[in-house]
C-alpha cells in the first residue's frame, strides 16, 4: 500500500464534502440521542473513551508525536497510540499530520487550511465540510509526510482509519447495549472534535499572547482545559517542538504530565521541553516569536502583534 492508495477526487472550493458532511450530521444527531439513553456507567465510558482518544490519540499520537517529534518512543507504542487517535474520527495520521505541518508552514496566511481570518465558522468547521483543505493529493502527501509515507502501517491506518472506531462501537453495543454506544461512540466524538476545532478557531481568535509569533495564535486556558493542554496555542506557535505546551507550573497540560509519566516508566525519551524561566534566562532561542515583556510590548504593539 502506498499513497497513491490514499488520494481521492478533492473537491472545488466551493463544493460540499458530502460523504464528510453526512457523517458529521449522523453523529451530530446521534449525539442529541444518547441525552435521552443517559446512564451514569456510559457517562463514564464517554469520559474515559474521550481521553484516550482525545489526550493518548490526537494529543498525544497525532500531534506532539508524529506531527512535531516532541518525543520518540518504541514503534509498538506510537502505532497504540495512533490507533487511539483514529478513535477521534478525525481522520488517519497521514492526512491529519499533513494538514497540520501545512498550517504551521502558513499559519494564518494564504495556503493555511483553517485560519479564522477565513472567517470564524470556515476555521471552526466549514473546512472540514466544504472545499479541498482536508484533502490532500499524493504529491503533497510525500512533501509534508515523507517520514510516515515510509511506514506501511501508518499508510495502511490512514486508508482504514474508520475500523478502530466500527469496533469500538461493536464492544459497546455488545457490553453495554444502546446507552453506552450512544455515549461512548457518538456523544464522545461530537465532543471531542468540537474541542478539536477550537484550537482552530477560538486559539486563533480569542486569548492572550506571550510571543509575538507572525500568526493570529494565542493562549486559552479555558481551550486548554477542554483539550488536555492545546490550548497554549501561542506557546506551542513559538516553540512547536516542545512536548511540553503549558510552559509554567499553573498552565494545565495534561498531555504533558502524561508524557512525563511515561518517561519516568522509560516508554519515551529526547523528550523535548520548553519552560518559560528558560527562555527568560534567554536559553532558549526563539525564530518562531520573540517574548513580549513590558519593555518591548510597545514595539509589537505598534507593529501589530
Amino acid at each position: 500500500m502506498e499513497l497513491l492508495d490514499l488520494q481521492r477526487q478533492q473537491a472545488s472550493n466551493d463544493e460540499v464534502n458530502w460523504v464528510t458532511a453526512i457523517f458529521m450530521a449522523a453523529y451530530h444527531v446521534g449525539a442529541v440521542a444518547a441525552l435521552f439513553f443517559f446512564t451514569w456507567k456510559a457517562l463514564l465510558v464517554a469520559i474515559f473513551l474521550w481521553w484516550v482518544a482525545g489526550s493518548l490519540g490526537i494529543g498525544l499520537a497525532y500531534h506532539r508525536l508524529l506531527t512535531h517529534r516532541g518525543f520518540k518512543t518504541y514503534k509498538w507504542m506510537e502505532y497504540f497510540l495512533t490507533i487511539c487517535a483514529a478513535l477521534a474520527l478525525e481522520g488517519g495520521p497521514i492526512f491529519w499530520v499533513a494538514t497540520h505541518r501545512i498550517h504551521h508552514q502558513y499559519s494564518d496566511q494564504d495556503g493555511d487550511p483553517h485560519s479564522p481570518i477565513d472567517g470564524t465558522w470556515w476555521a471552526h468547521m466549514g473546512w472540514i465540510l466544504m472545499g479541498k483543505s482536508m484533502h490532500h493529493d499524493a504529491t503533497t502527501l510525500a512533501r509534508y509526510v515523507p517520514d510516515l509515507a515510509k511506514d506501511r502501517f501508518h499508510v495502511w491506518i490512514t486508508k482504514y482509519h474508520y475500523v478502530p472506531q466500527i469496533v469500538c462501537g461493536v464492544v459497546l453495543f455488545a457490553i453495554g447495549g444502546l446507552p453506552w454506544l450512544l455515549w461512548g461512540t457518538f456523544l464522545r466524538t461530537v465532543v471531542l472534535l468540537h474541542c478539536t476545532w477550537l484550537v482552530n478557531s477560538a486559539t486563533h481568535s480569542w486569548g492572550t499572547r506571550r510571543f509575538a509569533t507572525r500568526d493570529l495564535s494565542t493562549n486559552s486556558w479555558w481551550v486548554a482545559l477542554m483539550t488536555f493542554g492545546e490550548g497554549w496555542h501561542n506557546n506551542h506557535h513559538a516553540h512547536p517542538t516542545s512536548a511540553a505546551h503549558g510552559f509554567t507550573w499553573y498552565e494545565i497540560d495534561t498531555n504533558w504530565y502524561v508524557i512525563w509519566a511515561l518517561q519516568k516508566l522509560g516508554l519515551v525519551w529526547d523528550v523535548k521541553r520548553i519552560t518559560l524561566a528558560d527562555v527568560e534566562r534567554g536559553l532558549v532561542a526563539a525564530p518562531n516569536g520573540r517574548l513580549i515583556t513590558p519593555s518591548n510590548a510597545a514595539e509589537f504593539w505598534a507593529a501589530g502583534d
